[in-house]
């Protein structure tokens, strides 16, 4: 599966927006997302739609993106992730005092 051309970024863009809306998250290259020095979130474009790799704890995963559903879930899983990990950090922070 390649990753995703500029035809399938466009099918996708609201998802992208959502993306580009946390500032938590960087887009180093279209469609490839980074939390700190750590890519967390790519596509890729096959026949069956577009797909979102999305790093967990346990490596990545992929998730459907084609639908606006698909999307919505892609989106929230991201959230999920970010709201994990500043909340880590979070408690890092509180613990450091």
């Amino acid at each position: 599966m390649k990753r995703a051309s500029e035809a399938a970024l466009a099918r996708i863009e609201p998802l992208l927006k959502g993306l580009r809306a946390h500032g938590a998250l960087r887009e180093r290259t279209p469609g490839h997302f980074f939390l700190g020095r750590h890519e967390v979130l790519h596509f890729h474009d096959d026949p069956a739609g577009v797909f979102a790799d999305l790093r967990l704890s346990g490596g990545f995963v992929r998730l459907p993106a084609t639908t606006a559903s698909d999307q919505a879930e892609v989106l929230g899983r991201v959230e999920e992730c970010i709201d994990a990990i500043e909340a880590r950090e979070a408690r890092r922070h509180r613990r450091g005092r």
